[in-house]
């Protein structure tokens, strides 16, 4: 088996490092490897120093902005002997599996049933940075019929998530939930306690469906780099 990387944004919340170390007991626990995480922003060790010769490296993002196009693909290209770069993992069905889980969450939590959803991503100015965004709001419509379901951002791209949790109060909304799609605590999760929503759900990267999704990932890779056509269950695409 290759080393195993996990390319992660970065923050200086120890919360984050607490839920990106629960992300990596459940990997452990799924498929029996450990991942290493490598940051790019924030904390030791950097994506630089994590990566080792042979290293599969799974970018734990939810877009395809800057960071997932550019920034790690650069690092691994110019540090990372034999190490081979996964797909990260915007617009997968498991994501939405898991907003739609911790959306739940958030209402028992604060004692209500959204009639209005926020999805509240990161943001990219990014040529499609904000696709997987917009893919996830998409099918979490579908778990939550009759819901609506609006994207705003938190940066970098518009409409603002207090903007859109004040245009859904205008429209008569009374019971307003911010899914939040990201990944881990942060300077945006902060600030979403302020957007003037009912509830605020937490970040997605300790569901254990997020852990399933990130193995599929490096295992995809694995086949891929051996010569071997993955199986339809083991695409990356697959649910």
């Amino acid at each position: 088996m290759r080393p195993f990387v996990l390319a992660v944004h970065g923050s200086s919340l120890p919360t984050a490092a607490a839920t990106l170390e629960r992300l990596c007991d459940a990997v452990e626990d799924l498929g029996g490897i450990r991942p290493v995480v490598g940051h790019l922003d924030h904390q030791s060790p950097s994506l630089a120093e994590a990566l080792s010769e042979g290293a599969v490296v799974v970018p734990l993002l939810l877009g395809d902005g800057y960071h997932r196009t550019v920034d790690i693909p650069a690092v691994v290209e110019g540090r990372g002997i034999g190490c081979l770069l996964a797909r990260g993992l915007s617009g997968e069905p498991a994501i939405a599996v898991a907003l739609r889980d911790r959306l739940r969450e958030a209402e028992e939590r604060a004692g209500v049933r959204a009639d209005a959803v926020v999805l509240a991503a990161a943001g990219s100015s990014r040529a499609g940075g904000n696709d997987g965004a917009r893919v996830a709001a998409r099918q979490v419509r579908l778990l939550l019929p009759g819901v609506p379901v609006r994207v705003a951002y938190c940066s970098a791209a518009e409409p603002s998530v207090p903007e859109v949790v004040a245009g859904l109060r205008g429209a008569g909304h009374r019971r307003v939930v911010v899914a939040t799609h990201l990944l881990a605590p942060g300077r945006f999760t902060v600030a979403l306690s302020s957007a003037g929503a009912d509830a605020v759900a937490a970040p997605l990267a300790d569901h254990v469906g997020v852990a399933r999704l990130v193995l599929r990932r490096y295992e995809a890779v694995l086949l891929r780099g051996s010569g071997v056509r993955p199986e339809p269950a083991l695409l990356p695409e697959a649910a």
